[in-house]
């Protein structure tokens, strides 16, 4: 593990970006240690056909600077669930702290840790985190269960957003048993009474949600404080319905997100222009909702400083 990272302020100036990526995994860290063991990495590879060597946090902002693009970066801690420690938290932290221009760091703490509450609070007070990072399957736990709840209050009364994996995973696929992950876990409907109940916390449903992709839709619709991110999957595999409420009832809370380095943000922008979205839809989904979400500045408003 790293020291502890400096407080990280946001300069992201939303002015010159061309898009913000919501879903931005940094999996390796300074000593190399990855998040997953190393058949999940493999497995996760063989099924999205990338590379099983992984970006670190500079090299991933270098890459997204490239590009003039923002990226929400994260790390899962499953330590509970996998016996095996995440990549370091300290270090996406400090990385984003090195290169603030271009990443917005969110943290992760295990669901079962019995001070899962109290790193929730260090995350943010002492490190600047802006929002965190869930995954259900991976994890192996019931986002809706009560017991989960104080964890929700604290980022909630942080007013900080919750990023949750729904749907499909690449992670254990085709393997056999998928080494244990549960789909079900990962089903949007779960993240509903979790909605409702934190009204003051943004939740945001990571992927088309397939096979779930209506429930996700009817969270998403129903729930003001519910956002899709579109990540993980190329946009020309889309779900028909999806495309059709992205361009009408949920054209302002559905976000840009890659899966990078699973899916690259290349991958998935060249796909992307080829969907059919309105063209006044095409600016919000690719940086205006998540500029609104995460309250990033302009130049011109001076750039952010508030966790």
């Amino acid at each position: 593990m790293t020291s502890v990272p400096a407080r990280y302020t946001c300069a992201v100036d939303a002015s010159a970006l061309s898009a913000v990526d919501m879903h931005v995994h940094v999996e390796k860290d300074h000593t190399g240690h990855q998040s997953l063991p190393e058949a999940f990495v493999e497995a996760a590879a063989t099924y999205f056909k990338a590379p099983t060597d992984r970006l670190d946090v500079d090299e991933t902002a270098a890459y997204y600077r490239e590009r003039s693009m923002a990226a929400v970066v994260f790390t899962v801690d499953a330590t509970t669930a996998l016996g095996h420690r995440p990549n370091s938290v300290e270090d996406i932290v400090a990385g984003a702290t090195r290169n603030n221009d271009v990443l917005i760091p969110f943290g992760s703490v295990d669901p079962w840790a019995a001070d899962a509450a109290s790193r929730i609070r260090r995350q943010v007070e002492d490190w600047g985190v802006r929002g965190f990072k869930f995954h259900p399957s991976v994890q192996d736990f019931d986002p809706s269960d009560a017991r989960h709840f104080p964890l929700y209050e604290v980022i909630e009364s942080y007013g900080l957003p919750a990023l949750f994996h729904t749907g499909q995973t690449g992670i254990g696929a085709r393997t056999p048993g998928g080494f244990g992950i549960s789909l079900a876990l990962s089903n949007p409907m779960l993240l509903d009474i979790v909605a409702a109940r934190f009204p003051g916390m943004p939740l945001i449903m990571a992927h088309p949600s397939v096979p779930w992709q209506d429930e996700a839709i009817a969270v998403a619709t129903h729930k003001g404080n519910a956002y899709i991110d579109l990540s993980g999957w190329s946009p020309k595999y889309f779900p028909p319905q999806l495309v059709q409420q992205a361009n009408s009832l949920l054209q302002d809370k559905v976000l840009f997100g890659s899966d990078f380095p699973l899916l690259t943000p290349d991958r998935w922008r060249r796909d992307f222009d080829n969907l059919d979205i309105k063209d006044e839809v095409r600016p919000k989904i690719l940086k205006d909702n998540a500029v609104r979400l995460l309250g990033l500045a302009t130049a011109d408003e001076g750039v952010s400083s508030t966790s």
